[in-house]
Order: C-alpha cells, then structure tokens, then sequence
C-alpha cells in the first residue's frame, strides 16, 4: 500500500462495493458489517478503504476503471443467463432492468 498514491480506486468485489450493498447484508442479518481499513483494489493495489468509490466519476486509477467496466458486464451477461434457467428467481423483465442498470455503469467507466 502506497502512502503517496493520489487515485481513486475501485474495490476488487465491485458488485459488493458501496452502500447498497452493506444495506442489503444489514437488513438480511440485522446488522451492518465494519467498514475495512483497507481494501484489495480492481488494480490489485491494497489501498484505504476511503481512497475507493463506487462511482464512475469519482474513480482516477485506469485499471480499476477496467476492472469496474469488465466486472459490471459480466454481472449483466450472469443476470440475463440465470433468468433463462428454469425456475428463476427472476423474471426477465427484472433480469433485463438489472442487466441494462450494470451496462450503463460499464459504460459510465469506460468513458473517463
């Protein structure tokens, strides 16, 4: 972990990153995880947890912009794929709304 590195990064577990998901994990098990200290980034630096964002705008370090944009397709590509399998517990219609949600984010960090 570099004390000098001015960027922003993403986490590594992009899709488990950020506030939406520690509420999600909150009202399941009725409380909310800690915070880390630090953080394994999509760049593979281990970086403070505070120098990460799970917004598009915020983040400055390329390759995490990379490893956000490959991971979010690769959420939508899951998405779509399970709800065509038998018994779903999506319908396509929510499948294709997640899908098109983690598309524009793709493509919000692709452009930067």
């Amino acid at each position: 972990m570099s004390e000098t590195d001015p960027h922003i990064h993403v986490e590594q577990k992009v899709m488990q990153a950020g506030a939406a998901y520690r509420n999600l994990i909150a009202s399941s098990l009725g409380r909310a995880p800690d915070a880390p200290d630090v953080v394994t980034a999509g760049c593979g630096l281990r970086v403070p947890y505070a120098m990460t964002s799970t917004r598009p705008e915020s983040v400055t370090c390329l390759a995490c912009r990379e490893h956000a944009h490959r991971e979010h397709l690769r959420y939508a590509e899951q998405v779509e794929r399970l709800s065509r399998m038998p018994g779903a517990p999506v319908t396509g219609e929510q499948a294709a709304k997640a899908a098109r949600w983690a598309r524009e984010l793709a493509k919000r960090f692709s452009s930067g």
